[in-house]
């Protein structure tokens, strides 16, 4: 059991990767967490069934992390939790093995810590990097419960004690398709506390179409659904909201089809007049 982060000023950061499959960025992922400016930290690789020329790259990383962890493929829930049962901090930061922070985030977020004890997660914003190597900088709101009912607030790669963790027994394994992130964080804070995100993008998320997030919106109601559901008591607390919230996705969906539909209804209507319009003009 860790000691109560309460009682060191410079408790320990377990950095925990689960990997699949991810060849071309687990060594810049490694090597971002092991850069970290706070040097109390250890570092846990969790390869969950990757093929065998990731093991490989997993091998000769061995000797510069804590531990590597090896376990048939069960999904990024059961990777991190996982690696977390088996970590030695107080405080614990899961990295996707396709992403990376900046070498200060652990020293920051450890003194956003130490300054506010009603804080169950320290986010930061992120660098999204796509394919064609474009960027944008994404700020997530942060806040409380009432912040999460909706939309996730944080990063999923956010920061939290492991005391935390133990409470709510973990991510939830069953959810293997997306969202699980936001549901953990649903249930860290259902029992209070607030979310502070550092006005700073150190953390670099790679947009994929292979991601977890490109996947979980292919099947974004089903989540939904069970998340609803599984928290159910929440969202009746909060009935009057939910209806709101539900009541406006519906007419902003609304409003964007109409739009679509009369932008669709004009091209048509051109391209018909169009040849007319011509041969009232060879008579002008």
């Amino acid at each position: 059991m860790s000691l109560n982060p309460a009682q060191n000023p410079s408790p320990k950061v377990s950095i925990v990767i689960p990997c699949y499959n991810d060849v071309a960025y687990i060594e810049q992922a490694v090597q971002s967490a092991l850069n970290q400016s706070y040097s109390n930290i250890e570092v846990i690789v969790v390869d969950d069934g990757s093929n065998d020329e990731t093991k490989a790259v997993l091998k000769k990383l061995e000797p510069i992390i804590t531990q590597l962890i090896t376990q048939e493929n069960k999904g990024q829930s059961a990777a991190r939790n996982h690696g977390i049962k088996a970590s030695s901090g107080d405080y614990i930061l899961v990295l996707d093995s396709d992403d990376y922070f900046e070498s200060s985030f652990c020293e920051e977020a450890i003194a956003v810590f130490n300054s506010d004890a009603s804080l169950k997660i320290v986010s930061c914003q992120a660098t999204l990097l796509y394919s064609d190597h474009k960027k944008e900088i994404y700020v997530p709101k942060g806040g409380n419960i009432t912040n999460f009912m909706f939309q996730n607030c944080a990063l999923g790669t956010s920061m939290y004690r492991k005391l935390d963790w133990e409470s709510v027994n973990g991510y939830d394994e069953t959810m293997r398709s997306g969202f699980e992130d936001w549901e953990f964080f649903i249930r860290l804070l259902k029992s209070g506390g607030n979310t502070f995100v550092i006005q700073k993008p150190l953390y670099t998320y790679r947009k994929r179409e292979t991601s977890t997030t490109a996947r979980a919106n292919r099947v974004r109601y089903d989540l939904l659904h069970y998340i609803y559901i599984k928290h159910s008591d929440l969202y009746q607390a909060n009935f009057e909201s939910f209806v709101s919230f539900l009541l406006n996705k519906m007419k902003q969906a609304e409003s964007t089809q109409f739009k679509y539909k009369e932008k669709i209804d004009y091209k048509i209507g051109a391209l018909i007049l169009k040849p007319f319009r011509f041969i009232k003009s060879l008579f002008r």
